[in-house]
C-alpha cells in the first residue's frame, strides 16, 4: 500500500481528531511541513486528513493565520432507549426540544435482500418495503437510515408519507404493532460519495453504523433498520435493565 492510500489519510485524520479534542479552542496547529514529517506522509495526504476535520467542524483554516482548533457548534446525541418503550429517533429528539427534519431518499417494494431476510425471517421470494431517509436535527444532517418491513404485513408503508413523524408510531397507529424489544449491533463504516454529499462530510469519512431489529412480545421480527451516522454529532446510548427492573 502506498503512503497516500485512503486508509493512510483516514488514520492520520483520526489521530488528529483525538489530538485536537484535547487542545484548547483556538490553538494553532503546527505548520504543514512539521505535521508531514511527524506523521510520515505527503502534503496531499495531510491535507486530505485536515480537510475532513475542517468539514466536520473540528478545525478552521484562516488565510495568513493557519489552521486552528474549533468545536462543532451543536452536538446532537442519537439515543434510543429500550427499557420502558421503543422510541425512535424522531420521538426522542422532539421530546428534547429539537427540530427534527426528514427527507425521504427512497421508498419502494423490492425482493428481500438476503441479509435482511435473515433478520426478518423471510423467504427469498418475499418482498419488503425499503424506506431510506435522511434525518436532520435543527437543520444539520445527522444520519441516513434504511428500514425494511415485510410488504405483505405492512403494505401501507409503501405509500405512507414519511417526510415527517416516526416510523415506529406509524406501525403502532396503523397496525397496532407491539414493539416490545430490539436487538442492536454497532460497528464502523465509511461514507460513500452519495452518502457523504447528503451528510455533508468528506467521502471516506468514518461513520457509526447502528443495526436495529425490532421484535414483538412473542419474539417475531417486525422491522430491520440500519442507520449510518456522523460520529461528530452522534453518540449511541444504551440502557440495560435486569429482569424488567
Amino acid at each position: 500500500m502506498s503512503p497516500d492510500a485512503g486508509p493512510k489519510y483516514l488514520a492520520v485524520r483520526e489521530h488528529l481528531r483525538r489530538r485536537v479534542a484535547d487542545l484548547p479552542e483556538h490553538t494553532l496547529l503546527p505548520p504543514e511541513p512539521v505535521l508531514c514529517e511527524e506523521y510520515g506522509v505527503s502534503r496531499i495526504t495531510l491535507r486530505r486528513a485536515v480537510d475532513g476535520l475542517v468539514a466536520d467542524g473540528h478545525l478552521v483554516r484562516e488565510q495568513g493565520r493557519g489552521t486552528y482548533v474549533t468545536r462543532p457548534g451543536i452536538r446532537h446525541e442519537y439515543r434510543e432507549s429500550f427499557v420502558h418503550r421503543i422510541a425512535g429517533f424522531h420521538s426522542v429528539m422532539t421530546e428534547q426540544g429539537a427540530q427534527v427534519g426528514t427527507t425521504v431518499l427512497g421508498q419502494q417494494v423490492l425482493p428481500v435482500p438476503p441479509a435482511v431476510a435473515a433478520e426478518l425471517r423471510l423467504e427469498p421470494a418475499d418482498q419488503v418495503v425499503e424506506l431510506v431517509r435522511l434525518r436532520s436535527v435543527d437543520g444539520l444532517p445527522n444520519h441516513v437510515v434504511r428500514s425494511f418491513l415485510p410488504a405483505e404485513d405492512y403494505p401501507k408503508a409503501a405509500t405512507e408519507d414519511f417526510g415527517h413523524g416516526s416510523l415506529y408510531e406509524f406501525l403502532r397507529r396503523e397496525y397496532q404493532a407491539d414493539l416490545a424489544r430490539a436487538r442492536i449491533a454497532v460497528d464502523v463504516g465509511t461514507a460513500g460519495a452519495e452518502e457523504a454529499e447528503v451528510l455533508q462530510v468528506v467521502a471516506g469519512s468514518p461513520l457509526l453504523v447502528v443495526r436495529t431489529t425490532v421484535h414483538d412480545g412473542y419474539g417475531n421480527p417486525l422491522v430491520h433498520s440500519f442507520s449510518r451516522l456522523r460520529p461528530d454529532v452522534s453518540q449511541v446510548e444504551f440502557e440495560v435493565s435486569v429482569d424488567g427492573r
